[in-house]
């Protein structure tokens, strides 16, 4: 088998888990990176052994050699640059989300039912060791029929700044950020089931608490206390067409006593939490069992699940195909998540 040839756009800090990754991966060569700052782009590039460095877009979709590329860049920039990665006959890995819009995220399946091409979205979720292992209790039925769902990413002090905080760039804020891995891992375990409605808020309340002293959180490198234009929390209930529902609520400021993650599904035959660790809830003989896998980590391995989906990813370019997080679950996700804003601005229940 040949191996793929890969380039990754953006040299910011999600960049190396899929640089690291790709050195990982025995069928990739290490072909191109692009960034606009090309002193940090050659830094990357000498050290995960990339053979080019580009600053230009244009110059690095005309490099015939180069076959796949990751998307690593602002929200806003993700449905361009994935359509013109589509047009110049490369496959696209693409960080989430898809894009900022329902309309762009439509220009991109296009493209891709247009060149035949491949669009896989960063759902890394999806690839963790746990969630793979529970899909496949609730394929074979252990759960009976997955009708509820409640996940939460509260985080009491986590605004990162910069083009996070920046609507224009990011698209919106945790909502966009966090809400889509938690919107997406429930919807994927659920099955995938058609939306019916979103009703949602977003608040504007506390900012980035930029005058909170002695606890440090994460910045991004261009972070400006002064600007902010996103949300701080936002709430959601998704029902969908088979009865089943989903309730969401995510922040990036919050006057909660701690940070949270927490993922719980609920079915006829059992149960499941997810995050913060895996846990499945049966019932045998008339009694209720919570049962803790024997795995080598109830929590997510976060390096693990981007060395499955760049390996998936890869799979797919070279055998030919569909990936598992597919152009297709991109739109639907954002059909999603522009509802819950949409819904949240006109204070009423969105319907599809």
């Amino acid at each position: 088998m040949s191996k793929l040839k890969v380039g990754v756009i953006g040299a910011g800090s999600i960049s190396e888990l899929h640089m690291g990754s790709y050195k990982n991966n025995p069928d990739v060569v290490m072909h191109a990176v692009c960034d606009l700052n090309e002193q940090r782009a050659r830094a990357l590039a000498d050290k995960y052994g990339f053979a080019r460095v580009y600053t230009n877009i244009a110059e690095m979709m005309a490099d015939t050699e180069l076959e796949a590329v990751s998307i690593c860049t602002w929200n806003n920039t993700h449905a361009d640059l994935a359509v013109a990665a589509l047009n110049a006959g490369k496959h696209v890995l693409v960080e989430k989300p898809l894009s900022t819009t329902v309309e762009e995220a439509l220009r991109v399946q296009e493209a891709v039912r247009r060149t035949g091409k491949q669009v896989q979205v960063g759902y890394v979720r999806r690839h963790g060791a746990n969630t793979q292992m529970l899909k496949q209790f609730i394929d074979n039925g252990d759960f009976g029929e997955i009708y509820y769902a409640k996940a939460s990413c509260i985080r009491r002090l986590g605004n990162p700044g910069g083009w996070f905080a920046d609507k224009s760039r990011s698209g919106g804020g945790p909502l966009i950020d966090l809400g889509v891995h938690m919107i997406d891992l429930c919807w994927y375990l659920m099955g995938r089931p058609k939306v019916k409605s979103v009703s949602g808020n977003t608040y504007y309340k506390l900012g980035n608490r930029a005058n909170v002293q002695n606890l440090n959180f994460y910045k991004a490198a261009d972070y400006d206390a002064s600007k902010n234009t996103v949300e701080d929390m936002a709430n959601a209930i998704v029902r969908f067409e088979n009865g089943a529902s989903l309730m969401v609520d995510v922040s990036f400021s919050l006057h909660a006593k701690e940070n949270e993650v927490s993922v719980r599904l609920f079915g006829e035959k059992g149960g499941a939490e997810i995050e913060p660790e895996i846990t499945i809830v049966t019932e045998k003989y008339d009694t209720i069992l919570n049962v803790t896998p024997q795995v080598n980590s109830l929590k997510l391995n976060v390096t693990e699940a981007f060395q499955n989906q760049i390996n998936h990813f890869v799979s797919c370019c070279l055998n030919g195909t569909t990936p598992d997080s597919s152009v297709d679950d991109g739109v639907e996700m954002m059909k999603i998540l522009c509802g819950i804003y949409e819904s949240a601005e006109q204070g009423k229940e969105i319907y599809f």
